[in-house]
């Protein structure tokens, strides 16, 4: 539902034009004046404002340029008794999107109401899928399965207000999977603001989410907006969420099934507009059933569900994300034969956050341009496998999974996985790789179809 705010100073306009608009089904709000007008656009989330030129404290044309200037998102059209071309004019060109004369038409209005709500909205999704195109791009590393399934649920959900649930283990990204949905959204120019919950002693985190009022407890010197009141019109990521006590679940249920809230100490009610994000490497069903995190909390969370595999699991995006880390830190290193290795049967018990940290450490600690294997265990603090008996495979050896298939199938995956380290190792580009392994391109072209290896086509 659009929200339409009224700036003027006749009862008799400001109740006409209110009642007109909430009969079309728009959610309105009236103020007599411009400073009145600019306290409730920064409490609530408006859509379009219908201003007057003539305007008791703050005239209208200057009110035109602080909500320009503050509430840039904000269609603005300005209302008058006593225009003049000039004044029309000189309003358009300091951004408001019509200038009505009064007596006002009710037809006019409407239809330059639907036409100012229809132009915000296509400004923000030109906005949103623009940010879509390189976000998802530059931001969600990876070309496994898995991560190409989360990119594409960040398109869909971007754009809706639908709260969203995120799971996964420590150091895999939940983060930067809830700034990509906040950043492609609409609201990615409001505040994106996160609450780690595990890190919040529990007789604080209903001050730190609600705000409190001057004086509600002992150390409570000023009064202090909450994170709900901190992220109005944007989005409010409640991370490590399933440590959250069960007193704050139950008002932060409230708020959502409300949109409303009180301080800490307070009685006044604060309407909020937020959406929520929220991430857990918990099991947050098993938690319900027993009784450690509330089940009603948990569907209202759970809308759109997104799980976040391990590293281990996806070892087609470790070699990406490594040279990814390393172009940020402006370091241009190649691996060995055995550093690939060492670095594709690596367990990441850290997830990307290792990974991450790695990088930094080969940034700062290694000067060299290549990195050999035994030069990339030390930089792990790995220590080098003893075999057991001589002729013991490495550590790529084929899993007794593999082994234990016909000689058809072993050898399918066999090649299927030496494929995927092939292209690893030389960048993606299938002319260097087939001559790398020593067969033609149209074969490795048509192998890569057979497995369903996707590539990104790079030649030399």
């Amino acid at each position: 539902m659009s929200a339409i705010l009224i700036i003027d100073d006749e009862p008799g306009i400001r109740n006409t034009l209110a009642s007109i608009l909430e009969d079309e089904k728009y959610k309105v709000y009236t103020s007599e004046d411009a400073l009145a007008g600019l306290e409730i656009l920064n409490q609530q989330f408006i859509d379009l404002v219908f201003l007057d030129v003539l305007l008791p404290k703050l005239g209208g044309i200057e009110a035109l340029e602080k909500i320009r200037k503050e509430f840039p998102l904000v269609e603005i059209v300005m209302i008058s008794g006593h225009a003049n071309i000039d004044m029309a004019v000189r309003a358009v060109k300091l951004g408001a999107f019509e200038f009505l004369e009064k007596p006002l038409s009710l037809d006019k209005v409407l239809l330059v109401c639907r036409n100012a709500l229809a132009i915000k909205k296509l400004r923000e999704e030109n906005k949103t899928l623009k940010k879509l195109s390189s976000f998802a791009c530059e931001d969600i590393i990876g070309t496994s399965p898995a991560v190409r399934n989360i990119r594409e649920v960040v398109k869909q959900a971007a754009d809706s207000d639908a709260r969203i649930l995120i799971t996964g283990e420590n150091g895999v990204g939940k983060e930067v999977i809830a700034r990509a949905v906040h950043l492609c959204s609409m609201r990615a120019d409001n505040p994106f603001v996160d609450v780690n919950c595990a890190a919040i002693p529990e007789n604080l985190i209903e001050s730190e989410l609600f705000g409190h009022e001057k004086g509600a407890f002992t150390d409570a010197v000023s009064a202090r907006k909450g994170r709900f009141e901190l992220a109005h019109g944007g989005t409010l990521f409640l991370d490590e969420i399933g440590d959250m006590s069960l007193s704050a679940q139950a008002k932060v249920l409230r708020v959502i099934q409300e949109q409303k809230l009180e301080r800490v100490g307070g009685e006044k009610t604060i309407e909020t507009d937020v959406r929520i994000i929220a991430a857990t490497n918990q099991d947050l069903e098993k938690a319900c059933e027993e009784g450690r995190f509330r089940q009603d909390l948990f569907f209202r969370l759970n809308v759109i569900p997104i799980y976040v595999s391990p590293l281990r699991e996806r070892p087609e995006d470790i070699h990406l994300l490594l040279c990814h880390f390393l172009n940020l830190l402006n370091k241009e290193v190649m691996l060995e034969n055995d550093a690939l290795e060492i670095l594709l049967s690596h367990d990441w018990p850290g997830n990307v956050r290792e990974l991450k940290n790695l990088a930094e450490r080969i940034a700062v600690m290694h000067q060299e341009n290549v990195i050999t294997g035994s030069e990339l265990q030390k930089l792990l603090n790995k220590k080098a496998k003893k075999t057991e008996k001589e002729g013991q495979k490495s550590t790529t050896a084929l899993s007794s999974e593999v082994m234990e298939q016909d000689y058809n199938k072993a050898k399918d995956i066999f090649e299927k996985h030496y494929l995927e380290f092939q292209l690893l190792k030389n960048n993606g580009i299938i002319s260097r790789t087939a001559e790398a392994i020593g067969i033609y391109p149209s074969n490795l072209h048509a192998k890569l179809r057979k497995y369903g290896i996707k590539t990104t086509n790079k030649q030399e």
